[in-house]
């Protein structure tokens, strides 16, 4: 257990060059807009290190983020999010179990899952829903906190000697930078909209509302770091854009929206968002413009989509990864940017799919109940006469 600044500077430096060291953080988001870190555990080969972020300053750790070794993690997204916001720092290098896992059949294990696959040991359960900011820690929750990383340098080891046996090692390493790129840290606020499943279905005036509400909404929440729900809930905040209301009584009458909201400051913000909304231009599209959808190209996609999950089944990698229903529609529609027309991806389903959609390969049934991909004849099987 480090506790002090002079231990975990001397266990960076003794951790710093090993190459490859696996790491896990315990934390917390329920009551904040950012992650509460709790805990930090470090396996650097040869001794695990369980870190205090309570009473440690983060930059050895930025230190250790930063060096050429590679860092080992499970299901990375939120642990990656919590180093940035609390070191300010990302790994150079990682290794995500979960995610590697994918491409020797194993879809999105969980690392009890893997564990019990893989090395046929059972995790410890009894600390997994367990209050992380409280101190002292009980020997419980350390020797759970522990065991995340204790074995997950030799999960490494057998899955990178499974894929390397399946030639796939480098599709894995490949998703798995592509996985550390991701942006992260504070929310666009102008996106903030987006994901409001009933903002988007709103209209002129009151997707306007929405709009400048959700914006100032997470805004606040990121300074005072809280939940956005806290400072309005979505209920609230889709019931104000639909009403639009004019006065503090006519605020406090949407659903959601209680005295203490309505009231004061905080009410004559909401009616001058509400009221500033009404003049918004359209809202740009989200991402790359993406060309019309086709209903004729339907038919297409479901079949493609059968056919790559057979292959993701056979192959034995997940499907999510191989290409999802999105992926497929991508792909079928023409996108410049689709993701089954570069790397590997474009070899195992990409190239087949677009033989597929220019004629010259067709799907047929195997005869079992299967699909499989060949070579067109053109020649027409007769049908039904009129």
């Amino acid at each position: 257990m480090i506790e002090t600044d002079h231990e975990f500077r001397a266990f960076v430096d003794r951790s710093i060059d090993v190459g490859v060291y696996a790491i896990d953080t315990e934390f917390h988001r329920e009551r904040s807009y950012f992650p509460r870190v709790a805990l930090i555990q470090i396996n650097n080969g040869s001794e695990i290190a369980l870190i205090d972020p309570l009473v440690v300053q983060p930059e050895p750790l930025a230190d250790l983020l930063h060096s050429d070794s590679v860092a080992v993690l499970h299901a990375a997204s939120q642990d990656l999010e919590v180093f940035l916001h609390w070191a300010n720092a990302i790994p150079t290098k990682i290794f995500d179990t979960q995610l590697a896992a994918g491409f020797t059949g194993l879809s999105t294990p969980s690392l009890a899952a893997l564990h019990d696959r893989v090395l046929h040991i059972s995790l410890p359960k009894t600390s997994r829903l367990t209050d992380w900011l409280a101190r002292p820690l009980t020997t419980d929750q350390l020797d759970y906190a522990a065991s995340d990383v204790l074995h997950l340098l030799e999960l490494r080891s057998h899955i990178v000697a499974d894929l390397e046996s399946r030639g796939r090692l480098q599709w894995a390493e490949d998703e798995c930078e592509e996985l550390r790129q991701i942006p992260r840290g504070r929310r666009d606020p102008e996106e903030a909209w987006r994901r409001i499943k009933a903002v988007r279905q709103l209209k002129g005036g009151s997707l306007g509302a929405a709009r400048a509400l959700a914006s100032w909404r997470e805004n606040k929440a990121a300074d005072l770091d809280q939940p956005v729900r806290f400072i309005l809930s979505d209920l609230a905040l889709v019931g104000i854009a639909q009403r639009q209301p004019k006065t503090a009584d006519q605020l406090r009458k949407v659903r959601g929206v209680d005295d203490r909201l309505a009231r004061g400051e905080g009410g004559e913000t909401i009616l001058r968002l509400v009221k500033e909304g009404q003049d918004l231009p359209p809202p740009p599209r989200s991402g790359t413009p993406k060309r019309e959808a086709r209903p004729d190209l339907r038919p297409a996609v479901a079949l493609v989509a059968a056919w790559v999950a057979q292959l993701s089944r056979e192959l034995q990698i997940d499907s999510a990864l191989l290409g999802t229903r999105a992926d497929i529609e991508a792909l079928v529609r023409g996108d410049d940017d689709a993701r089954l027309s570069v790397g590997w991806r474009a070899e195992l389903a990409g190239e087949p799919i677009r033989r597929l959609m220019s004629g010259e390969a067709a799907l047929a049934f195997d005869g079992d109940g299967g699909l499989v991909l060949e070579e067109r004849s053109r020649v027409r099987v007769p049908g039904p006469t009129s």
